[in-house]
Order: C-alpha cells, then sequence, then structure tokens
C-alpha cells in the first residue's frame, strides 16, 4: 500500500448539509430554522446559561474562596523514581524529563522521601523534602535544591 492509495473507510466521510439552496435540495426556504421567531432569525438565540428570565444557576449560586495567582505548581516525584539512575550520577531537571519521569517541569520539581535509595546521587532540583534529603545523604549522596 503506497501513501498516495490511503483514502477513508465507506461512509466515514459525509458532505455537508447546504442549506437554504432552493426546493430541491429538502432544505430550501425557511433552511431547516421553522416559521419567524428569534431562533428564525439571524443572530437570534438566547445565550448560554440563559432561563428564560428566571435567576440563572451562575447567579444564584454563591460565590467562595479566590484564587492565588502566585500559587507555584511543582511536578512531585518520589525516591523510588529514581531507582533507574546510576551510582554518583547527576539528577537534575533536565536528566528527569529526558529519562521521562517528569513530563512537564511547572514552576519547578519537588522530591518527596517515599521509597527507599541505595546508591548515592547528586540531586539538583527545584525542591527536596527534609526526609528525602536525609535518604539521599544517607545513601552517600549529595543534594543541592534552591529551598528545603
Amino acid at each position: 500500500m503506497k501513501l498516495s492509495e490511503l483514502k477513508p473507510a465507506d461512509g466515514a466521510r459525509r458532505q455537508r448539509k447546504r442549506v437554504g439552496r432552493g426546493p430541491g435540495s429538502g432544505m430550501g426556504k425557511t433552511a431547516g430554522r421553522g416559521h419567524k421567531g428569534s431562533k428564525a432569525r439571524s443572530g437570534g438565540a438566547v445565550s448560554p446559561g440563559f432561563e428564560g428570565g428566571q435567576m440563572p444557576l451562575q447567579r444564584r449560586l454563591p460565590k467562595r474562596g479566590f484564587t492565588n495567582i502566585f500559587k507555584k505548581n511543582y511536578a512531585v516525584i518520589n525516591l523510588r523514581d529514581l531507582a533507574g539512575f546510576e551510582a554518583q550520577s547527576v539528577v537534575d531537571e533536565a536528566a528527569l524529563l529526558s529519562a521521562g519521569i517528569v513530563r512537564n517541569r511547572c514552576d519547578g520539581i519537588k522530591l518527596l522521601g517515599e521509597g527507599e535509595i541505595d546508591r548515592g546521587l547528586t540531586v539538583k532540583i527545584s525542591r527536596v523534602s527534609k526526609s528525602a534529603r536525609a535518604k539521599i545523604e544517607a545513601a552517600g549522596g549529595t543534594v543541592e535544591a534552591d529551598a528545603s
């Protein structure tokens, strides 16, 4: 099979409905809009959420809380995720991204202490929890983080 021989499966593609093209099409005259009324006119129809004059749901519900626009989102990993790295290797954001442990670094990466580690690693990431730092240093590794 060649690229030029590819075609969609039978029935997978339908022609679009051309409305308002005369009586022979079956969709002429009012073009499926019926007779008169706001929905028959251009620009007619109510906005989403309009409930016919009744107080709409989004206005009946109370407002709660707020969104902190300065919030930082960290990509979270655990010590057990570092098992694939060789002893004495440097674990930084680039290494974690290339290994597929982190897909998106967000505002940084935080290492938590769940799991065990048996080899010394040099960890250079944004944040490290106290338990993770203690386990890495106990295994003979070092930690270089912005803040813990």
